[in-house]
C-alpha cells in the first residue's frame, strides 16, 4: 500500500512519522514523508499512485475542503490526527467544532484520537461518522515512553554541565505579525466556528506580553543566583529567533536552542520551567520534575500543563526549587499524571500507538491503494521542480526583488541524509525489525521509505 505523511512542523511531527514509516515499511507498504506542497505536486501530475494521505489536521478552512476533495477524486483516501492536539485546553468541544466539521470527518477515511476525551467528544458531536473515529493514541507519546530512550541521541549543541529546560509558549513572539494570525484564522473560519475567539485572541495576546517579562525576568535571576547549572530557553517552532537573541542578550549561562525535537532535550534537562506549555505534560510522564511558572493570575493559559509539577509565584520560590532538584534534595516527592492528563492521552503500554493506526490503513485498502510508484520517475520530476524553483529563486532576486530577501521555512528545515538515515535505523533495532528497510532522500523535504 502507498502511505503519504504530511509533516508540516518538522521539529513537532518528523520522529513520529519516520516511526509510522518504519513500521509500516517492515509490513511491506511504501511510504512517503514530505512537505505539503510535494505530495500535492505529485498527485497533480499523477506521479503518485492512489494511497493513503495522512495530514495533520481536519480544519474546515475552504482552501483546505477543495484540496482533501481532488485528492479524494483522484482515488485517494485521506486519515488524520490532529497534531495540535488539544491536550493543553479543559475539555475538547470547542477545539471539536473550530477544527473539525461534519464534511471535514465525511472526506476522511479515519480519524485518530490521543486519548478517550477527544476520541469520545468527537464521536459525540459526528455521532454519523463515529465508525470512522478510532481511539489509537498518539505516536508522539509513542516516542515518549522509556522503551525508545536509546532512539534519542545528544545534538552536538546539548551542554555539557547539567541544565534547566524552559519551554517557550508565547503567541505575542511569532515570526508572522499578530495582523497576519487574524487574517489566516478568518479566512479559515476560526471565528466564525467559535465567537469568542475573535475577543479572546486580542485578550490572550496581551495577558502573554505580561507573561513573557516575567519569564524573563525569572531567566535573569536564575541565571544570576543558580546554583552552578545552565538554562536552555526552548522556542517554539512559531517563535521568532530574533525576539529571544534580543530579550536574553548578554545574559550568562543561557543558551537558545532551536534544534530537533523537545523530547531530547527534555529527556536531558534536570528539570522543565514552563507556563501552559505541552511539554509539561510531556515531562510528567517521562517522570522528569516540572516547575510551573505563574506569577500571575491569568486567564488564558492552558490549564492542564499548568497542573503538573510545582506551582511556583514568585521567582525567589523558582530558583528555591530548581536549585533543590539540581542538587537532588526533593528526591522523595512523586510525580503522579492526574486524571486530566490520563483522560487526554490514552497509553497502552503492550501495544504502540503507530501500530494500532497502520491496522486501520491496511483495514481501509481494497487494493487500489497499493499500485507500484516508479520511484525513480518520482524522484527525477521533483528535482526538475525543484531546479525550476531554484531558478525562479535566482531570477527575482536578481531582477524583480533583489532587495528582498527570500523566506526560510523554520517549520520544516531541510533534510540530513545521514541524521534521518541514523534515525530510520535506530528505530529498526529498537522495534528489531530484521528486514532491510531503504532510507532514501528525494528532495530537502521528501523521504521515501519501503522495504528493499
Amino acid at each position: 500500500m502507498n502511505i503519504y505523511l504530511h509533516v508540516e512542523i518538522s521539529a513537532r511531527e518528523l520522529d513520529s512519522k519516520l516511526l509510522l514509516a518504519v513500521l509500516a515499511a517492515s509490513k511491506g507498504h511504501q511510504v512517503l514523508i514530505s512537505s505539503l506542497g510535494n505530495i500535492i505536486n505529485g498527485i497533480n501530475l499523477k506521479i503518485l499512485k492512489p494511497g493513503i494521505f495522512h495530514t495533520k489536521s481536519l480544519t474546515p478552512g475552504e482552501d483546505k475542503i477543495k484540496r482533501h476533495q481532488k485528492i479524494i477524486d483522484k482515488g485517494f483516501k485521506i486519515t488524520s490526527i490532529d497534531e495540535e492536539a488539544g491536550i493543553g485546553r479543559d475539555g475538547y468541544d470547542k477545539a471539536a467544532i473550530s477544527r473539525y466539521s461534519d464534511l471535514t470527518i465525511k472526506q476522511s477515511s479515519a480519524v485518530f484520537g490521543w486519548g478517550c476525551e477527544d476520541t469520545e467528544t468527537l464521536k459525540k458531536i459526528y455521532f454519523k461518522h463515529s465508525n470512522k473515529i478510532h481511539k489509537t493514541g498518539s505516536p508522539r507519546v509513542d516516542l515518549w515512553k522509556p522503551f525508545f530512550s536509546d532512539y534519542w541521541v545528544n545534538p552536538n549543541e546539548m551542554p555539557t554541565k547539567p541544565y534547566l529546560l524552559i519551554s517557550s509558549n508565547f503567541n505575542c513572539i511569532t515570526q508572522k505579525p499578530f495582523y497576519e494570525d487574524v487574517k489566516s484564522l478568518k479566512k479559515a473560519g476560526y471565528f466564525e466556528r467559535d465567537p469568542d475567539l475573535y475577543k479572546n485572541f486580542f485578550y490572550n495576546i496581551s495577558e502573554d506580553y505580561k507573561k513573557l517579562y516575567e519569564f524573563i525576568d525569572a531567566i535573569k535571576y536564575l541565571a544570576k543566583k543558580n546554583n552552578g547549572y545552565e538554562i536552555v530557553l526552548r522556542p517554539h517552532p512559531r517563535d521568532d529567533l530574533k525576539a529571544w537573541k534580543s530579550f536574553l542578550e548578554d545574559i550568562p549561562n543561557v543558551k537558545i536552542i532551536k534544534k530537533d525535537s523537545i523530547t531530547v532535550w527534555i529527556k536531558n534537562a534536570f528539570a522543565i520551567m514552563h507556563n501552559g506549555c505541552t511539554s509539561a505534560i510531556e515531562a510528567t510522564i517521562t517522570g522528569k520534575p516540572v516547575l510551573t511558572y505563574s506569577p500571575f493570575e491569568m486567564k488564558y493559559s492552558h490549564k492542564i500543563p499548568n497542573t503538573t509539577g510545582y506551582n511556583l509565584r514568585s521567582k525567589e520560590e523558582l530558583l528555591m526549587n530548581a536549585n533543590n532538584i539540581f542538587n537532588e534534595k526533593d528526591k522523595e516527592k512523586e510525580i503522579t499524571i492526574s486524571e486530566l492528563i490520563s483522560k487526554k492521552l490514552y497509553i497502552d503500554n503492550d501495544n504502540l500507538a503507530a501500530d494500532k493506526i497502520i491496522k486501520v490503513w491496511e483495514g481501509l485498502d481494497d487494493g487500489k491503494l497499493s499500485h507500484y510508484n516508479n520511484w525513480a520517475y518520482v524522484h527525477f520530476v521533483i528535482k526538475i521542480i525543484h531546479l525550476k524553483r531554484a531558478f525562479l529563486k535566482i531570477f527575482h532576486k536578481l531582477f524583480l526583488n533583489k532587495f528582498k530577501t527570500s523566506k526560510i521555512n523554520h517549520k520544516f528545515p531541510k533534510l540530513n541524509n545521514k541524521d534521518i538515515c541514523a534515525r530510520v535505523d535506530r528505530l529498526q533495532k529498537l522495534l528489531s525489525i530484521n528486514e532491510k528497510i531503504e532510507c532514501k532522500i528525494l528532495s530537502d523535504r521528501t523521504i521515501l521509505i519501503k522495504k528493499l
